[in-house]
């Protein structure tokens, strides 16, 4: 007999890294989040079909995530990465056993073990995946052992984003982008950094009163049925602050939410909100926390694989957490028997947890409830090294032995069980704070108007040319400003200025993309296309190969419906 539903979402997204840098900042970050997160994952979702069991994973790629998975020049630089990790591993093989350095022994099968390991990587990916990571996802959506999800194309703040006809074009061409690359359009989404906003009364240029309708509208009107949120959110109550506990985060000023009067709500169900037909569903705070918290969950434990000591030839990181406290010149040596021994004994712990949750929430209210979990992908493998074979344990034990938990993926389980209450929720995100402070503060809020400028300017470009033009240089030069317009709409660079991770590197990456958008309007705007221009900036940012500028023609008012639905609507499935 069931006695609830789960739900396990992981968000994947990086920022636009393509010809934009290697290291520290740029493609190498994608190269390891793909050799250590997205390639093992995929392994771990073959070998459990392999075994008769799906997965059920709810696994959200940005569309801008996808277009660089698919992007041919990072597919061979992923190789190229691949082959100088064997090749630097393969050194320190030689190097060790060394009678100088202490435990070299261990070194040394520390260095085969990443050597095999590194070589597995490479196999699975040329010779398995066929160097085509987005076409693997689509193999195992299509085979339901995961549901794919999309987001804002370019993971674009959408609260703060100045126009409707803006808002739409991040959620247009980001749906169309997961359909073109999975084959169908995606029924839910992640809002770029959980931030959303209500709708709202504002006075025009005209001195009349007007409506902006809530996010949902927009996400409605690209037949999006659902997205995720905090469980602050939901229960109200004090907002916890970073999800992103593991890694560098940085130093933020923290500024919470003034406290909320608790909703009476929580998170063991889904529900509609009041303006659209769209669903949302709260991240479950325990079960989600015991696997985030770098200080109280899982990852944080000291056998596990230290993240940021590394061999200073190799690069290869020989140690393990040892403890918090540890300084990263006394870490002890890693082993990757007794971390799978402790990812053993986590994967009980978290299986028998959520089984009692379960059961104690329908002993309680007499109905069965849900848990969803929502995790940044790249925690797992990439931050939590061992975090991969976590998720498999963890979904193989509650196939085998905890079949009275109901593994769903999200659009499955809001099908199965559709909301029968409407909840409005509040201006909110998962950022410190649990509002919209780490991307707009003192250190970023000169970024905005210039957003905004651009906002307006591309719309006044794109309502020029309401009929595609005949002079096919200049609807390419339409094109590629509506892509730097996506490009420099990302939340990726007002978030690492104000955590430090890469203050500078994503001042200039924004810098780049504005100067880029103004120079192509600039060029419209004068009737003279530069082609060998025009041609460089298409080679660099050549994301969206089907994107139509005329997503970003003004929306009238009243082209997005405005309703104020105070009961739940119908569900139609």
């Amino acid at each position: 007999m069931s006695v609830g539903q789960f739900v396990f979402m992981l968000h994947s997204h990086l920022p636009y890294y393509r010809k934009a840098g290697m290291w520290p900042f740029g493609e190498e970050n994608l190269y390891e989040c793909m050799a250590e997160t997205y390639v093992p994952l995929l392994n771990a979702i073959s070998e459990l079909y392999d075994e008769g069991i799906k997965a059920k994973l709810t696994v959200g790629i940005t569309p801008i995530l996808a277009e660089q998975l698919y992007d041919e020049h990072l597919r061979q630089g992923f190789v190229e990465y691949l082959d100088s990790r064997i090749e630097s591993v393969a050194k320190d093989l030689e190097r060790y056993p060394d009678p100088e350095v202490p435990h070299s022994q261990h070194l040394k099968y520390l260095a085969k073990y990443y050597f095999d390991w590194f070589n597995n990587i490479k196999n699975s990916f040329v010779n398995k995946y066929n160097m085509d990571l987005i076409s693997a996802f689509k193999k195992f959506q299509d085979l339901g052992c995961i549901e794919i999800t999309t987001s804002g194309a370019t993971h674009g703040f959408s609260p703060l984003l100045a126009t409707d006809n803006n808002l739409n074009a991040q959620f247009k061409v980001g749906s169309d982008t997961t359909k073109r690359f999975f084959g169908k359009k995606a029924i839910g989404c992640w809002l770029p950094e959980c931030a959303y906003r209500q709708g709202y009364e504002y006075v025009g240029k005209d001195g009349e009163k007007h409506w902006r309708p809530a996010i949902e509208l927009t996400l409605q009107n690209n037949d999006i049925e659902y997205f995720f949120t905090e469980s602050h959110v939901i229960e109200g109550g004090n907002s916890i602050g970073c999800r992103r506990v593991v890694g560098v985060y940085g130093n933020i000023e923290y500024i919470p939410l003034p406290e909320r009067e608790p909703t009476g709500y929580d998170t063991y169900s889904a529900y509609w909100l009041p303006d659209a037909q769209v669903a949302v569903m709260g991240r479950n705070d325990r079960a989600g926390y015991q696997v985030w918290s770098a200080a109280d969950g899982y990852p944080g434990d000291g056998c596990f694989r230290e993240f940021h000591k590394k061999d200073d030839k190799s690069g290869m990181n020989y140690w393990r957490i040892t403890s918090p406290t540890t300084d990263l010149g006394d870490k002890m040596l890693y082993d990757p028997v007794i971390a799978l021994n402790k990812i053993n004994e986590n994967s009980d712990h978290y299986t028998t947890m959520l089984y009692h949750q379960l059961n104690d929430y329908k002993k309680a209210t007499g109905k069965e409830g849900l848990i969803m979990v929502s995790f940044d992908t790249e925690l797992f493998g990439h931050w939590w090294f061992e975090g991969v074979e976590f998720i498999k344990q963890v979904i193989r034990k509650f196939h085998q032995y905890v079949p009275q938990v109901d593994r769903m993926t999200a659009g499955e389980y809001l099908h199965a069980h559709p909301p029968t209450e409407a909840i409005q929720i509040p201006e909110s995100s998962w950022g410190q704070g649990g509002h919209f402070y780490v991307w707009n503060n003192h250190l970023t809020e000169w970024m905005w108007p210039i957003i905004h400028s651009c906002e307006k300017r591309i719309t006044a470009i794109a309502d020029r040319y309401q009929e595609i033009p005949e002079d096919k240089l200049l609807h390419r030069a339409l094109n590629q400003l509506a892509r730097e317009n996506l490009l420099l709409q990302s939340s990726d660079w007002p978030f690492l200025i104000t955590t430090w991770q890469a203050k500078d590197y994503a001042t200039d990456r924004f810098n780049e993309h504005v100067e880029r958008f103004s120079f192509i309007a600039d060029m419209i705007d004068a009737g003279s296309i530069d082609e060998a221009k025009l041609s460089e900036l298409e080679s660099i940012d050549n994301c969206f190969s089907e994107i139509d500028y005329r997503v970003y023609v003004s929306i009238e008012e009243g082209v997005i419906p405005q309703q104020s639905k105070k009961l739940a609507p119908l569900y139609v499935d």
